[in-house]
């Protein structure tokens, strides 16, 4: 009985505050500020703060604190059950539009059009949000912006997604709002994945973890932003970076219970573990992808999970099932699914699938659907083209049609006339290519005199360039003798050996028969001897060439040979300590339209850490050079240190 008197006698707040767990922490109407927002002022969004917001919303003494808490309520719903949220929404929109309250309507319309969203009402979102535009405040406009891009990701299309992610960005930077910043990186991060951007995705999407990481609060934007950038690793191929990005957006998606990204990073291990041959836990990735979309009940990650599942079942050659896996994928979205892009990977892997089977009628019928999806998302652009380009098209065709007639008719007239003429036309085209190889004959002597004076011109072009490149270097020689900072020396004596390298290029060009292509073993021998001796490291490191002879044209030779020479001086400097003796190996290759180069040495492998990468001018120049010619560079430290590039190389005809 006593207990039941002291249950009556507390306040109603303080049985709100003490009724679910960590309640005390979010509403507390006796503060001065009674809610603290979730993933704003606080973290705590454990499994009773939903409930505790639904029991606390209607006691809020303003309308302003009751629409936020309510508004709240209908969003964070949204990452576990869409109906429940959808039902919390049209409360707020109800009691806000009884209210006269057309800011707090227009919040709650963004709230709406973000679950109409996942409920694949996709232009219903986009109407609800353009009416909200002209309710809210502008520092509402970043998040309305950023559902608009989803809204056009999930339509196929990226360019107004991005333009949505960039308004977004420039509001926040305008704003200083740094989770609008964090948000729009994000988004960015995304639609450069989804054109095989990856390196640019990687680029924004590292960008947005570190803002979010500064606000310090682990919520659904951030944990979505982890499997973003997990997702350009795995594209990029650096599983372990992936893995460790998956499984942080995991522990944080579990933790609060954000469903949709859950579905969606276990959608990705799926494509990570078949990727590293694991299908055992592919599968077991697979079916907690379905689990969560399921619960959620969202046709956009059941159709993804489905997906991820006949993928896995193609690899590993489980036609059959991979077909009726994809079959459901494909059953799920409807004619207004909208999302061309994971729709066309559906169709891709239920042609490979049929192929796999033997099915080839049906595979044809796939890849046709899957040309056309791909078309729509990634050349949307060019459709009105190709609409010009077919009507101008017709059009020429019927005036060819009409101009053929008539030149038929023509020639009916003229047949007789050709005939006769064609006799005389005959003996003045035989004169005239009769005294046409007699000019030719004479033309060619001209020409081939003319062509070894040119060639005598150029190679002495190039022996003047290669003089007036030593006599730059021995400038800085000579300027070097009279500067007493050591670091001043040191960029100068770099500065020579990059000229150096590029001195030789034209001094095998006018001592060779090719002016327009360099032997490159010959050229790294004499490049390595030179770098040997400077530093007089003769006798104690070595540099080999593993490599055949390959010509390169100029444009080519000279980066990479500033390339070769930036990472051998690095070797020379940092790699030998102490006398220490040792080997440098220069390797490279063609193999098709690709470059590859290695340089590696033995040494202590320090040269290069990655606290240091990008903060040396030499390391500038590489990067630069790497992206002048198209390639990538790979760093690995380990027993040594060694830089490999892939370059593209498509040679001018």
């Amino acid at each position: 009985m006593r207990l039941r008197f002291l249950t009556v006698v507390i306040p109603l707040t303080i049985i709100l505050l003490n009724g679910f767990l960590g309640v005390s922490q979010i509403v507390d109407f006796n503060r001065e500020n009674p809610y603290k927002k979730v993933f704003v002022d606080t973290d705590n969004f454990g499994a009773s703060y939903l409930d505790t917001l639904e029991t606390s919303y209607p006691l809020a003494k303003s309308d302003t604190l009751k629409f936020c808490m309510l508004n709240d309520l209908a969003y964070y719903w949204h990452t576990r059950n869409l109906n429940r949220s959808m039902h919390f929404t049209q409360i707020g929109l109800d009691m806000a539009s009884k209210k006269e309250n057309t800011l707090w309507e227009g919040r709650f319309q963004i709230t709406q059009a973000a679950v109409l969203l996942r409920m694949e009402a996709l232009d219903s979102a986009l109407t609800i949000l353009s009416q909200a535009k002209g309710k809210v405040n502008e520092n509402d406009l970043p998040f309305l912006y950023t559902q608009m891009g989803y809204v056009y990701e999930r339509k196929g299309q990226l360019d107004r997604a991005a333009d949505y992610a960039l308004l977004a960005l420039q509001l926040g930077e305008e704003h200083k709002d740094k989770r609008a910043i964090a948000l729009a990186y994000s988004d960015l991060s995304n639609l450069f994945w989804k054109q095989s951007r990856f390196e640019s995705g990687l680029e924004y999407g590292l960008k947005s973890v570190a803002v979010f990481e500064e606000l310090g609060v682990n919520d659904l934007d951030y944990d979505f932003t982890l499997y973003v950038v997990g997702n350009n690793y795995l594209r990029l191929k650096e599983y372990e970076k992936a893995m460790n990005y998956f499984d942080h957006s995991i522990a944080i998606g579990e933790r609060y219970g954000f469903y949709n990204n859950l579905s969606d990073v276990y959608i990705s291990k799926v494509d990570l573990y078949t990727y590293l041959n694991e299908f055992g836990k592919a599968s077991v990735a697979a079916g907690n992808a379905l689990k969560y979309a399921e619960l959620l009940d969202n046709g956009f990650m059941l159709m993804r999970s489905w997906l991820a599942i006949g993928k896995l079942q193609n690899i590993q050659g489980k036609y059959i099932s991979a077909i009726e896996s994809l079959k459901k994928s494909i059953a799920i979205a409807t004619d207004d699914f909208g999302d061309g892009y994971f729709l066309s990977q559906a169709y891709e892997t239920l042609g490979k699938a049929y192929a796999g089977n033997h099915n080839y009628q049906e595979a044809y019928q796939a890849f046709a659907v899957y040309d056309d999806l791909k078309d729509k998302v990634f050349t949307a652009e060019a459709d009105q083209r190709i609409s010009l380009l077919r009507t101008e098209y017709d059009v020429a065709q019927k005036e060819n049609t009409i101009q053929l007639q008539q030149t038929r008719i023509t020639k009916q007239q003229l047949r007789q006339t050709l005939i006769m003429a064609f006799v005389f036309l005959l003996l003045l085209y035989l004169l005239l290519l009769f005294k046409a190889m007699k000019n030719n004959r004479k033309k060619n002597k001209m020409l081939e005199k003319q062509n070894q004076e040119k060639e005598f011109l150029l190679k002495e072009i190039h022996h003047r360039v290669k003089n007036n490149l030593e006599i730059v270097s021995s400038l800085l020689t000579l300027q070097s003798a009279e500067i007493s900072d050591k670091k001043i020396v040191d960029a100068m004596e770099n500065s020579q050996h990059r000229i150096q390298s590029m001195s030789m290029v034209h001094q095998k060009l006018y001592q060779e028969n090719s002016l327009s292509s360099i032997e490159m073993k010959s050229y790294f021998f004499n490049l390595s001897n030179y770098i040997v001796n400077v530093f007089g490291v003769q006798g104690r490191i070595e540099v080999l060439l593993d490599m055949e002879e390959i010509e390169l044209d100029v444009d080519t030779a000279i980066p990479i040979g500033l390339i070769v020479n930036e990472l051998l001086t690095n070797s020379m400097k940092y790699a030998f300590p102490e006398q220490a003796s040792g080997s440098v190996v220069v390797a490279l290759r063609k193999t098709g339209d690709q470059l590859f180069l290695k340089v590696s040495d033995n040494g202590i492998g320090a040269i290069v850490n990655e606290n240091e990468i990008g903060t040396g001018f030499g390391t500038k120049l590489v990067k630069l050079l790497t992206r002048q010619l198209d390639g990538e560079m790979h760093l690995v430290v380990e027993n040594g240190t060694a830089v490999s590039f892939e370059f593209q190389y498509n040679k001018a005809a």
